[in-house]
């Protein structure tokens, strides 16, 4: 059956979808044009950017990706993340709690997927990351977040210790966190939902890797076609 050609266009606008001359031939992704120059800090650790992004959980057999919009699986995974909202959204039946420690300079990642956004958790991963920023031959002397009260804790500022210096981001103003910003997108579209998963398990179980591809195989645009790990000395070669 032969549809027309109007039908089509209009079709693949409705959904947003772009030609094929914009798409990169080996992963079939949209080609980014080049990033308008940003500030960026002149050696690796002289800014981290930190930040909790909260995802949604998949329920055993698969969510709406699978089973559609408005399945069972839907509908149950919808109102475990609802109950969650309403206790506070802290608890971890929901939601995963994405923590991310970003190097401005280097674009270099460290990640951890954490059940809560505690402030005793927020400052245990922080710990955690300023060693494997060390492990890289790193040293930290600032470190970015936002106004959430996890990151005003004594808890946190304990975890910083007094010779990292403590900046916020200006209320309603993420974009001031852009570099940790500009990572939460790029997982959601590499990874996130990059493939259908058929369990929260099996969507956790590939971050390690992909992680790894991020740091020391995924050319960025934003610093020159690079890789992060090309712009740091001494980085291990896994990720861990």
């Amino acid at each position: 059956m032969q549809v027309n050609r109007s039908t089509v266009e209009r079709v693949l606008h409705r959904y947003q979808m772009p030609i094929l001359s914009h798409l990169d031939r080996a992963t079939g992704l949209p080609v980014r044009r080049p990033e308008p120059v940003r500030y960026e800090r002149e050696h690796p650790g002289e800014l981290i950017h930190v930040d909790i992004k909260k995802q949604g959980r998949i329920p055993d057999g698969g969510g709406w990706r699978v089973h559609g919009r408005g399945s069972t699986q839907d509908r149950v995974s919808g109102a475990a993340r609802r109950r969650q909202t309403r206790s506070g959204g802290r608890g971890s039946r929901g939601y995963r709690f994405l923590h991310h420690a970003v190097d401005d300079h280097s674009r270099l990642a460290y990640s951890e997927i954490l059940d809560d956004e505690r402030k005793e958790t927020a400052a245990a991963f922080w710990t955690r990351a300023k060693a494997f920023f060390a492990d890289a031959g790193i040293t930290v002397s600032e470190v970015m977040t936002d106004n959430g009260a996890f990151y005003r804790s004594h808890a946190f500022a304990a975890a910083l210790g007094p010779d990292i210096k403590h900046r916020r981001t200006r209320p309603y103003r993420p974009q001031t966190n852009g570099k940790v910003e500009r990572f939460n997108r790029t997982l959601a579209q590499e990874w996130a939902y990059a493939a259908t998963y058929d369990s929260d398990e099996a969507r956790a179980a590939t971050y390690d890797t992909w992680l790894h591809h991020y740091n020391h195989h995924r050319p960025h645009t934003g610093i020159g076609g690079k890789t992060p790990s090309e712009r740091v000395h001494n980085v291990p070669g896994n990720y861990s």
